[in-house]
């Protein structure tokens, strides 16, 4: 942890070193950056290329990147990112988290419960369709109101016309809407993953730190009627692997970044929202620590949870360091003031509304509210699976009679197809799990809002969190799939009638979570979009339009080198070999989390322990890039990226090359661990394409 600190607060200062050769951009795959690469790199990104590498790449639902690598729909990713699917075929005495997953043959590959992989095949722009609507006498509220209705029924007309899942994003706040078209697939099979020991070598102590000597990385096979997809796009595997100071680019879906957000947006998030999340991460993670010593089998299924929190908890911890950093928002405070001034001078401004102003008032409203929206709305007083899926189940029966346009977006018609893969996902549920996480979440949404709160006595009923939880979770049959689907297909009348506990839980908090949701679209979301939108375009007046937007878990294209860096005075080489994998452990006496695997351990004396294993670049990134391909100038697989280092993580906000870093898993280190430790020739033939992978029927 003291490592941690003190990286963080060397990266906050090397952010106020000047920076201006960096190459910074997630950029939109449709507004490339081709001149700015031209001319640094002398690499000239054509169409075809383009088009190629975006239709090598995949968007895990579950939050993550990955890419096709065979014609034959092989598909890799990171282990975190495909961990869910690895947990939810485990059982207990098969925890193939903790053993690995190998399918020697086609009939082998076991498919994901619950996964959906989307490949984007269209982009259009959709600006004056979204904005038709909108007229200058309306309130921020009706404005918003028109803008997601015109959203919707174009992703409905899309989704029907074309049978492809259709998204509206919206860029920039509200100043540019893209039709997203994506192929959708959901029949994906588990082929190959790790053991967790050495996907997470290291552990928390080592995560968003390098030197790394992780094999982050899974495979799966995406499959169509039942038979592998066959592939015209997918990235072909460097025999060579990356080198230093080449060129290369990351292609992937980061989650979310800040860096146009207003000051009064960045202060929300820094005073309210990330010490919120803290404070949260910080008692879930001793809960389910807490679970997980009560038996090995609770230690399995809590698993994947506990290191999702983990992680998310360091990211925001990194996240906020650069918000708390005065040289940071120093520069963002003067950057604003700037532009600010310039709207205001605009003599077409004069009269107009104040969109800074407006945006600040709106983030007073979300401080008040955010208790109401949190704890209700978005189930920070409701944790586990169960209850997702009452929510889901109230509220789809509620939204599905209104017109499609009326509707909360995550009901729209064209959102109803994933959600029904969710809700009647064969994904295993643990009630027990459910049930700690329950009460420990009434409990804390019962300090927060109060014992008095109308909504809490509706839910407790006089009796403790933790009472409270064990009824209602021994007591529900949501668990049931066959239960799910008669109450989905039943609509209002089967919810209105239920007597479930969680259901009738979740009816009687809806009219509240309603009206803070309510208050949210209407007097935050909305303004944020219009004004967000005004202040877009006063930035494109003063500098052009030559920044890409913010990250939105869309396809984005970024580019830069391989390259060390220096921390302390110290040189840090650009990569890592498996030798240093071994002697890693070694220093730490090979225990947990330094422990390599009995495979690796035993297949020491064949390996080439000169292979590289990870290595970093300047690409930027940030959560949501996990899984992304890291490839060359021929668009070949040089590398996965699966963490950035702890320089990285102000880069949600503000980014530098200076010590930030991307860190890859090596596509050498990858072959030579599947060949040589694995025993996955077959697989590893596939990517090299030296062979077809393993076979239907074949022989193990």
């Amino acid at each position: 942890m003291k490592r941690f600190l003190s990286a963080l607060l060397l990266s906050i200062l090397v952010f106020t070193a000047p920076f201006t050769l960096a190459d910074e951009g997630m950029w939109l795959y449709n507004e490339p950056p081709k001149d700015k690469i031209k001319a640094k790199y002398g690499f000239e990104l054509t169409q075809s290329w383009l088009d190629h590498i975006r239709l090598s790449s995949v968007r895990f639902n579950n939050g993550g990147s990955g890419s096709f690598v065979s014609a034959d729909g092989l598909t890799f990713t990171n282990h975190h990112v495909g961990a869910a699917c690895v947990q939810q075929l485990s059982s207990e005495g098969h925890d193939y988290i903790k053993t690995g997953f190998y399918a020697k043959t086609r009939a082998e590959e076991a498919k994901c419960p619950n996964l959906e992989l989307n490949q984007l095949v269209g982009i259009e722009d959709v600006t004056s369709k979204v904005s038709t609507g909108v007229k200058p006498e309306m309130s921020a509220a009706e404005a918003g109101q028109a803008q997601r209705a015109a959203m919707s029924q174009i992703e409905k007309d899309c989704s029907t016309s074309t049978g492809l899942r259709c998204d509206v994003v919206t860029f920039y706040s509200g100043q540019v809407y893209n039709l997203y078209k994506y192929k959708k697939y959901t029949d994906v099979r588990l082929v190959f993953a790790p053991e967790f020991d050495i996907a997470f070598f290291g552990g928390d102590p080592d995560n968003f730190t390098y030197p790394r000597y992780d094999l982050d990385i899974t495979f799966f096979r995406v499959y169509e009627n039942d038979k592998p997809v066959h592939l015209d796009h997918y990235l072909k595997w460097s025999p060579t692997g990356a080198h230093e100071n080449e060129l290369i680019f990351v292609s992937g879906h980061p989650g979310n970044t800040g860096r146009l957000l207003t000051m009064s947006q960045l202060e929300f998030l820094r005073d309210v929202q990330y010490p919120a999340n803290l404070q949260l991460f910080k008692r879930r993670i001793a809960l389910l620590q807490n679970f997980s010593k009560q038996s090995e089998e609770n230690e399995r299924i809590a698993k994947e949870d506990l290191f999702s929190l983990q992680n998310t908890q360091k990211a925001i911890t990194g996240y906020q360091s650069g918000l708390l950093d005065k040289s940071i928002m120093g520069t963002k405070t003067a950057d604003e003031a700037k532009l600010h001034a310039a709207f205001k001078a605009d003599p077409k401004h004069a009269n107009a509304p104040d969109p800074w102003d407006e945006l600040f008032q709106s983030m007073k409203l979300q401080r008040d509210i955010y208790p109401q929206l949190a704890y209700l709305e978005r189930l920070r007083g409701f944790a586990g699976h169960l209850p997702q899926v009452a929510r889901t189940l109230v509220r789809v029966a509620a939204e599905k009679p209104k017109p499609n346009a009326q509707r909360m977006r995550e009901y729209r018609d064209s959102a109803l197809p994933s959600l029904e893969q969710q809700l009647f996902s064969t994904e295993p549920i643990y009630k027990n799990l459910d049930t700690v996480l329950l009460a420990d979440s009434l409990s804390d949404m019962q300090d927060a809002l109060g014992k008095d709160n109308p909504d809490v006595q509706k839910v407790l009923n006089g009796k403790s969190p933790a009472d409270t939880a064990k009824e209602i979770i021994a007591s529900t049959k949501l668990d049931d799939v066959a239960v799910r689907k008669q109450l989905y297909e039943g609509g209002e009348a089967a919810i209105e009638a239920s007597t479930d506990p969680l259901i009738m839980a979740m009816r009687a908090v809806d009219p509240s979570a309603r009206a803070v949701r309510k208050q949210f679209d209407d007097k935050i979301d909305s303004l944020v979009r219009r004004d967000g939108a005004e202040i877009a375009k006063a930035r494109f007046a003063q500098s052009g339009f030559n920044q890409p937007p913010d990250a939105t878990f869309t396809l984005r294209l970024s580019y830069g080198t391989v390259t060390g860096y220096q921390e302390n005075g110290n040189p840090i080489p650009y990569f890592t070999t498996i030798a240093g994998a071994f002697e890693h452990a070694g220093e730490h006496g090979s225990t947990p989390p330094y422990y390599l695997p009995e495979s690796w351990t035993k297949s020491k004396a064949k390996l080439d322990l000169k292979t590289p294993l990870n290595f970093v670049s300047t690409p930027d990134i940030i959560g949501g890039n996990s899984g992304s391909p890291t490839v060359n100038k021929k668009g070949e697989v040089v590398g996965i990226i699966f963490d950035g280092n702890i320089e990285s993580l102000p880069w949600n906000f503000a980014f530098s090359d200076v010590q930030g870093r991307a860190v890859s898993v090596d596509c050498r280190g990858i072959q030579e661990a599947l060949r040589k430790i694995y025993g996955a020739a077959a697989l590893a033939n596939e990517l090299s394409g030296s062979g077809t992978g393993a076979k239907a029927g074949a022989g193990k």
